[in-house]
C-alpha cells in the first residue's frame, strides 16, 4: 500500500520561501519607508529581541531570516529557539544586532511570517497531543493561504503533524464532484488508475453505500467524510484492515478524542491552516551591549 503522507522537496520549499518573502517586502514598499528612511541621520547599531507574549510552538524562522537577509544582510541573527520548539510567555526566541533602520524596515514583514507560521504549528501541536497513544496520524489539507502552502505545511510538520498531498499532482483524490462527473466511484477509479498507475489513490465517501463501493475497488485510502460515530464504527467493522481509513469533517479539539477509534489511520483537519490563531510575538529594541 502506498503511503498517504508526503513532504515537500527541500529545493521547492526554498524557492517558495524566497518568492513569498520578496512578494511580502514589495507589498510593504520596504525600500520606500517614509518614516524610517527620513530618520537616517539618527540611525545607529542596536540590539533587538523577539519575545514570546504567549505560549506556543515556533515555526517560520527561515522566513524571518530571509526577510532580514533581503533587507540588510548585515543584520546578524542568533536563534535561541528553533522551529518545532515550545516557548513560554517571556521567552526570547531570537536576538538581532544591526542598524536600527534596517531592523525597523524588516520588522513587520518578518514578524508576520513568524507569528502566523507559529500559530499553525501551535494549533497542530494541540491536536497532536490529543492523539497521543492512539496511533492515528494527524493530516493537514490543501486549505492553505494562497502562495503560503509550502510554508504552512512546513509549520504543520513543526507542530508534529503530517502533510497530506502537497498539490494536485501529488496523489489522486476522488471527491464527491469527481464522482458526479463520472457517474460512479468505479468509473472514476478505473480512469485514474489507467492514467496514473503509480500514484496513491484516495476516495472520499459520504455514506456507507459509497464506502462499500470504494472498499471493493483497488484504492489505497478511503476517506470517511462527515460520518457519524455510528457510521465510522460500521465502516471500521466492514473494512477489517483492508484499506487505510481517513476520518474528515468537523473535527475539533473538543471532539477529536471521542472520534478516534481503533481502525482509523488518519484524521485530517483543515483548521490547522485556515483557522489558526497567530502566536503573539514582539520585536523589542534593546541597548547595544555585547555582540550577538
Amino acid at each position: 500500500m502506498k503511503p498517504l503522507t508526503s513532504a515537500a522537496d527541500p529545493k521547492e520549499e526554498r524557492k517558495a520561501l524566497r518568492r513569498i518573502v520578496r512578494l511580502a517586502l514589495a507589498e510593504d514598499h520596504v525600500d520606500e519607508d517614509a518614516t524610517t528612511l527620513s530618520l537616517r541621520e539618527f540611525d545607529a547599531p542596536v540590539r533587538a529581541e523577539v519575545v514570546a507574549k504567549a505560549a506556543g510552538v515556533v515555526s517560520g524562522i527561515p522566513a524571518f531570516r530571509e526577510t532580514f537577509r533581503l533587507v540588510d544582510a548585515g543584520v546578524r541573527i542568533r536563534s535561541l529557539r528553533h522551529d518545532g520548539d515550545r516557548v513560554e510567555t517571556g521567552d526570547v526566541l531570537l536576538e538581532l544586532q544591526g542598524m536600527e533602520g534596517s531592523i525597523l524596515r524588516a520588522e513587520r514583514t518578518a514578524l508576520n511570517f513568524l507569528q502566523r507560521l507559529s500559530g499553525v504549528a501551535t494549533m497542530t501541536r494541540n491536536f497532536v497531543r490529543r492523539l497521543e497513544g492512539t496511533g492515528v496520524t494527524l493530516l493537514d489539507t490543501r486549505k492553505t493561504t494562497p502562495g503560503m502552502r509550502l510554508l504552512e505545511k512546513r509549520a504543520v510538520r513543526d507542530g508534529g503533524g503530517a502533510n497530506h498531498r502537497q498539490h494536485l499532482a501529488d496523489m489522486v483524490m476522488i471527491k464527491d464532484n469527481h464522482i458526479r462527473m463520472t457517474g460512479s466511484i468505479a468509473l472514476a477509479v478505473q480512469a485514474v488508475r489507467r492514467n496514473h498507475p503509480h500514484l496513491p489513490v484516495e476516495v472520499e465517501t459520504q455514506d456507507l453505500n459509497q464506502f462499500r463501493e470504494a472498499l471493493a475497488l483497488p484504492v489505497d485510502v478511503i476517506m470517511l467524510d462527515n460520518f457519524s460515530d455510528e457510521m465510522v464504527a460500521e465502516a471500521v467493522s466492514m473494512n477489517r484492515g483492508l484499506r487505510s481509513l481517513e476520518l474528515s469533517g468537523n473535527v475539533t479539539l473538543d471532539t477529536i478524542t471521542q472520534r478516534v477509534r481503533p481502525g482509523i489511520d488518519y484524521i485530517s483537519v483543515g483548521a490547522l491552516t485556515h483557522s489558526y490563531r497567530s502566536l503573539d510575538l514582539s520585536l523589542e529594541i534593546r541597548p547595544l551591549q555585547e555582540k550577538v
